[in-house]
């Protein structure tokens, strides 16, 4: 048997679709608890340590230390804010998403120490060490628990697809960030490749009966009829 639970329901920094221009408030990812046999699988932490921490043991009675698996869906810095509180767990991230941020952070982290900045070196230096400790995720995760990848909204961006018993969900990430973007068929306006980013979108609408949204809740696909 698979369980599912959100952990921590996400929010965008600004919705576009609710007319937000600007940040108006502290973007997180929907953070999402798998257990799939001896696997207890945390996916994008979003929420700072102490944070995500409680509401761990708030929906499930778990504690960090009973997490074995953390994956990223991306590697923005508000899908793994909290990672740091799961030391004990295999980080986890899509192969590419891993390439891309790595070969970027190399010359961001040239051009601060070119500049002579060292509050950004420093900076930077978090995000480094976190994605060195970030492994490339296999393409089974789990039993019945599989990568899928949805590119677009970064090179990487990935999900996971949990085949149930008598439904499939489809963990998102930004792929498809809340439920306004799922009814109206919109991704994020700031994508490293819209096209793929739109055909992403459409690829897990069609594939998943369930869908945890990259900031928002777990939601009936609305494509879909009862089950």
């Amino acid at each position: 048997m698979i369980d599912i639970r959100v952990i921590s329901i996400g929010a965008l920094a600004a919705n576009p679709l609710w007319n937000e221009r600007t940040p108006v408030r502290t973007g997180h990812a929907t953070t999402t608890l798998v257990r799939s046999r001896d696997v207890v699988l945390l996916v994008d932490p979003g929420l700072p340590a102490e944070i995500i921490t409680a509401r761990l043991a708030e929906r499930s009675a778990l504690k960090p230390s009973d997490v074995t698996h953390v994956f990223l869906t991306s590697f923005r810095p508000d899908v793994w804010r909290g990672i740091e509180a799961f030391e004990e767990a295999e980080w986890l991230i899509h192969a590419p998403e891993r390439e891309s941020v790595g070969a970027a952070l190399v010359s961001e982290v040239q051009r601060a120490n070119d500049a002579g900045d060292d509050e950004l070196a420093s900076v930077l230096s978090r995000d480094v060490a976190v994605l060195k400790r970030c492994k490339a995720a296999p393409d089974s995760v789990a039993t019945r628990v599989d990568v899928f990848p949805l590119p677009g909204v970064t090179p990487g961006t990935c999900g996971l697809i949990i085949s149930g018993a008598r439904d499939t969900t489809v963990i998102c990430g930004d792929a498809v960030p809340t439920i306004e973007h799922l009814e109206q068929g919109k991704v994020l306006p700031r994508c490293a490749d819209l096209d793929k980013a739109k055909e992403s979108l459409v690829e897990a609408i069609e594939i998943a009966d369930l869908l945890v949204l990259g900031r928002d809740n777990l939601v009936v696909n609305p494509t879909r009829g009862p089950f």
